[in-house]
C-alpha cells in the first residue's frame, strides 16, 4: 500500500486548480470596487504622507513658504476686485462686495486646483506608479486632501476679511464644515475621473484651464447669480442654477454673509450639494476604478 502520510495533498490538480485552491489570482486584474476601497484604506497612510510631501515640496523653493497659500487667493481677489468690483462697478449691486468676491473666489479656487492637479495626477507620476505597487486611486485623493489642506489656510484669511468687513459671527458658519466636506467629496470624484482622462488623452492638460475659466464665470463667482435670470433663456438659467460650484459657494456665502442675494432656497440647494457629491463622488471613484489596470502601461 502507498504511504498515504507523505501523499502530495495538490497533486494532480491542475493549474487552474491549484490557484483556486491557494487564493491566487491572475496578475494585474482589476479588484472589485470593495476590495478596491479596502485597499486605499490600508493606504491612507501613504496618501496622507504623499500629500504632505507635496506641499512641502511645492514651498521648498520659495522664501515665503507655505505663506503663498494665503497670499495666492488674496492677490487673485484683489486683482478681481480691481477688474469687476472697481472697473466694471459691480460692488455697488451687492452688499459686501469684497467679502462676497472672497467667498466666491477661495471655494472655486478649491475645486479649480484639484481639478489642474488631477488630470496630470497619472501622467505626471509614471516613475513611481512604475516603481511601487499602490491602487493608483491614491495619487487623484492625495491631490485632494493637498488642496483641503490649502483650503483650510484660505478659509483663517477669509473669516478674517469677513470680520473686518462688519459681517457678525453666528453660528450659521458652523454649516461651513458640511459644505465644504461635501464639496471635498466632489473634489475628489472629480479629480478622479479627469486623472483617467487625462491619461487617456494627455493634451486635456492644455484645454483644462479654458474650462476652468469658463466654468468660474458660470458660477457668479464675481456678479449676483440673478443676473442669469434676467440675461438668460429659462432652460439655460436653470441649468446654471443646478451648476455644482455655484451651489457650493452660495452654501458658504449663505453661512457666512448676511443679506446676500442666493439663486434658489437654501434647502433646495443643499439637496442639490448632496446630490452634486454623491453623483461625481461616487462616478468618478468607479469610473476611475474601471481602468486601473490601464495607469503604468505604454
Amino acid at each position: 500500500m502507498p504511504d498515504t502520510a507523505f501523499a502530495d495533498p495538490d497533486a494532480g490538480l491542475s493549474p487552474a486548480e491549484l490557484a483556486a485552491r491557494h487564493g491566487l489570482g491572475f496578475a494585474g486584474t482589476r479588484p472589485s470596487l470593495v476590495s478596491y476601497a479596502r485597499q486605499l484604506w490600508a493606504y491612507r497612510h501613504f496618501i496622507t504622507a504623499y500629500a504632505n510631501a507635496r506641499v512641502s515640496a511645492s514651498f521648498s523653493l520659495t522664501r515665503l513658504g507655505r505663506l503663498w497659500q494665503v497670499l495666492t487667493p488674496l492677490t487673485n481677489a484683489a486683482v478681481y476686485y480691481l477688474i469687476f468690483g472697481v472697473v466694471l462697478a459691480t460692488r455697488h449691486s451687492i452688499p459686501n462686495f469684497i467679502a462676497y468676491l472672497c467667498t466666491g473666489l477661495f471655494i472655486f479656487l478649491f475645486t479649480q486646483t484639484v481639478a489642474q492637479a488631477g488630470v496630470v495626477s497619472i501622467t505626471g507620476n509614471m516613475g513611481l506608479i512604475r516603481a511601487l505597487h499602490f491602487p493608483r486611486a491614491c495619487l487623484p485623493i492625495a491631490i485632494s486632501l493637498i488642496e483641503l489642506q490649502n483650503i483650510g489656510a484660505s478659509m483663517v484669511v477669509l473669516t478674517g476679511i469677513v470680520l473686518i468687513t462688519g459681517e457678525p459671527l453666528t453660528l450659521e458658519w458652523l454649516l461651513i464644515i458640511p459644505a465644504l466636506a461635501l464639496q471635498m467629496v466632489f473634489n475628489a470624484g472629480l479629480a478622479m475621473g479627469l486623472a483617467r482622462l487625462g491619461s487617456k488623452v494627455t493634451d486635456l492638460k492644455q484645454i483644462i484651464p479654458f474650462v476652468m475659466r469658463t466654468w468660474m464665470y458660470a458660477s457668479g463667482v464675481f456678479y449676483s447669480s440673478a443676473l442669469f435670470a434676467q440675461h438668460l433663456p429659462k432652460w439655460a438659467a436653470v441649468a446654471v442654477e443646478a451648476n455644482p460650484m455655484l451651489v457650493y459657494i452660495e452654501l458658504i456665502r449663505h453661512a457666512m454673509l448676511e443679506n446676500v442675494p442666493l439663486s434658489s432656497s437654501v434647502p433646495h440647494l443643499w439637496l442639490l450639494a448632496a446630490f452634486w457629491s454623491l453623483v461625481v463622488g461616487i462616478g468618478g471613484y468607479v469610473y476611475f476604478w474601471r481602468g486601473e489596470q490601464e495607469y503604468g502601461r505604454g
